[in-house]
């Protein structure tokens, strides 16, 4: 059976879980869901995921919702095909650790600044002026310490590119479109492993899907 992925293109958590398809070559369909309509939150889809955010996952007879755990769960479980995305052994608790950084330093803030910065103005509201000015510092230490990790590895889990670096695509892409590009940019570490992660053919399919939209 093929996997289904139920979501919106311009979801950053759904594009999560499409790069990593797409990395691991596998065949999906992909189910959108209409979130102007409110469809999330209507019965069928909280049946697949009762916090009625996309996207939700089905394998055979699977259903996962939360985006880093399906992108877990399909890099374990389809080890064998497209790239690994993961580590054997000790050098997997390292990825991991990055994972989590991505999760609770870089995503929670960036995810704010994406909100003011490239939501906004998309639905047609006013950027909150506060909001930028407080998060962007913070953000600028968190990539301070990308750029000293950056300094010592390709990657941020270890020398070849995991679901660690992966997670970070759809907002960072994002906020590349963003006066925030110059923070990346200022950061030479930083700034060649964007544009290398930014060039994976894998993600160059998820941004077609997103200029099909």
């Amino acid at each position: 059976m093929v996997m289904k992925v139920y979501g919106a293109i311009a979801s950053t958590a759904t594009r999560r879980v499409f790069a990593t398809l797409y990395e691991k070559d596998l065949e999906f369909e992909f189910v959108p869901v209409d979130l102007r309509a409110g469809e999330h939150k209507q019965g069928h889809f909280l049946a697949r995921n009762p916090f009625g955010q996309v996207p939700a996952f089905e394998d055979g007879d699977l259903n996962l919702f939360e985006s880093r755990a399906i992108t877990k769960y399909v890099a374990y479980a389809y080890a064998d095909k497209g790239t690994p995305l993961i580590c054997e052994g000790k050098p997997m608790a390292t990825v991991g650790v990055w994972m989590e950084v991505e999760a609770h330093q870089f995503d929670t803030l960036a995810s704010k600044l994406q909100w003011e910065l490239v939501y906004k103005p998309m639905f047609g509201m006013a950027k909150d002026a506060a909001v930028v000015e407080e998060n962007e510092p913070k953000l600028a230490k968190v990539l301070d310490v990308y750029e000293a990790r950056l300094s010592q590895s390709k990657y941020l889990g270890c020398d070849c590119f995991t679901l660690a670096d992966l997670h970070h695509l759809p907002t960072l892409t994002n906020l590349m479109g963003t006066p925030l590009k110059k923070m990346f940019d200022a950061r030479p570490k930083v700034s060649a492993w964007v544009a290398n992660i930014m060039a994976r053919p894998a993600w160059a399919k998820v941004l077609a899907m997103t200029n099909q939209q």
